[in-house]
């Protein structure tokens, strides 16, 4: 293969070509999304010019933006292990999964406990494409994906992949990292959450982490740039992050800064500014 060819595979071409074989859907690839926008700032290659295009503009108001990337993932990383360590869930069902990149939550919750299960959900084909070519459990868990908009709150609990796969019965932990900054108040976020709780039993958990213009206003025109390329961004206050977790019990040590939350070591001299990202984990009691 030639460094050209080579160069149009890491572009995004491959995975477009695959997703159009498997499913053909108009990807709409002339426009930039959420998604792959957040895969050009952790530095992968499955985004294509109008996501990078709309990703540096967006760099230009933030540069920070990567590191807010980064710190997410390191996020949803620990809150993992967390509760896959030293809580014990065995249930995972995470919305808004995104491009894949390792360490995937199964790989982390399975790394730790191989019985683990856990059920993917995304609305954006591409995702899913390499949900299903990339994320594959251990044969003693079980991963599934679900098609679907959060929004949808009813399609996610009656689906079959996710019946088939969790027992709705037993602690889940429900996972919406990096997702209701793309939900603005339009849409009632809080009555969506709640919905998804109410549905869990006793003992399950959410963990959640979304972007804040709290430190910086700058935040302001990367909204404005998502928004005038069709993709809501509503940035929340740490009190509106939190009423997300209204009715839960929050685990120590609360509604964070992301780097702050139960930190590992790893990020060692980030400020709250740099980082601009809440999450917090709470229990259903």
């Amino acid at each position: 293969m030639t460094d050209a060819g080579e160069r149009d595979l890491a572009g995004g071409q491959w995975w477009q070509s695959l997703v159009e074989e498997r499913n053909p859907v108009d990807l709409k690839t002339d426009q930039p999304h959420s998604a792959r926008m957040y895969d050009y700032f952790l530095g992968g290659k499955d985004n294509f010019p109008a996501d990078r295009e709309a990703a540096e503009q967006s760099l230009a108001a933030f540069p920070n933006l990567r590191v807010v990337a980064r710190e997410n993932r390191a996020f949803l990383a620990r809150t993992v292990r967390y509760l896959a360590g030293e809580v014990g869930i065995r249930q995972f069902l995470d919305i808004g999964t995104g491009i894949p990149t390792s360490p995937n939550l199964h790989e982390i919750a399975q790394g730790i406990a191989p019985d683990a299960r856990v059920v993917y959900a995304d609305n954006d084909p591409i995702v899913l494409t390499h949900a299903r070519a990339l994320l594959t459990g251990t044969s003693q868990g079980a991963t599934a994906y679900l098609d679907v908009d959060v929004r949808d709150v009813e399609s996610i609990l009656s689906s079959a992949e996710l019946r088939d796969t969790l027992d709705v019965t037993k602690p889940v932990a429900l996972s919406l990292i990096a997702l209701f900054h793309f939900v603005p108040d339009s849409d009632d976020p809080y009555g969506i959450v709640r919905r998804l709780v109410d549905a869990l039993p006793a003992g399950s958990y959410l963990a959640l982490s979304h972007v804040t213009a709290d430190e910086d206003p700058g935040w302001e025109q990367v909204a404005e740039t998502y928004r005038s390329r069709g993709i809501p961004l509503q940035p929340r206050t740490r009190e509106q992050v939190a009423r997300f977790f209204d009715g839960l019990e929050l685990v120590e040590p609360g509604v964070q800064v992301v780097h702050r939350w139960r930190p590992d070591g790893t990020a060692t001299g980030l400020s709250d500014l740099e980082v601009s990202n809440y999450g917090a984990v709470g229990r259903k009691v």
